[in-house]
């Protein structure tokens, strides 16, 4: 099993627009086996690539149990205003803020035969779907925050013992 190391707030690749996917390789079939072993440790609903240093749309999910991945995600529709949700993220440890998230989300992507993935739903799902798609273009859930709970959170990371 190989459980990679999650990259922290303050490291480049996680503000990075992640480029797509071209070609199914040893390459892409060894990112997803770790991605998929990453997020498969408990408390964890969802991995990125560039969560573990690999600046390409991919990621992993875990949601009650049922565990995958999409390659080259998108967001291709979300539905409901967005409301306050309670949120934390791998890559910023032990904070734990409201962020704006639509209650329902579908990303549509493609599995490592090529084939049509589709991921969609609400609560949790909905979230990690919208929170995962964010760290591919380069986005924490940080950037999410109202603007006094973002002041707050970026104190929080700057008091930390991890920054």
């Amino acid at each position: 099993m190989t459980v990679r190391e999650i990259r922290i707030f303050g490291d480049p690749v996680l503000r990075t627009v992640c480029a797509p996917i071209d070609e199914i390789d040893d390459g892409v079939r060894a990112l997803v086996t770790d991605l998929v072993e990453t997020v498969e440790l408990p408390g964890r609903a969802g991995v990125a690539a560039p969560q573990i240093g690999v600046a390409l749309r991919a990621f992993s999910y875990n949601i009650d149990g049922d565990i995958g991945y999409v390659i080259n995600p998108v967001l291709t529709e979300v539905r409901g205003e967005p409301v306050p949700t309670g949120e934390g993220c791998l890559s910023v440890p032990g904070l734990w803020h409201d962020a704006l998230r639509y209650p329902w989300a579908r990303v549509e992507g493609i599995d490592l035969d090529g084939a049509p993935v589709v991921l969609e739903g609400e609560g949790l799902l909905a979230q990690a779907l919208q929170h995962e798609t964010d760290h591919l273009d380069g986005k924490l859930y940080l950037s999410r925050l109202d603007p006094e709970t973002r002041r707050t959170a970026m104190r929080q990371v700057r008091e930390s013992d991890w920054f």
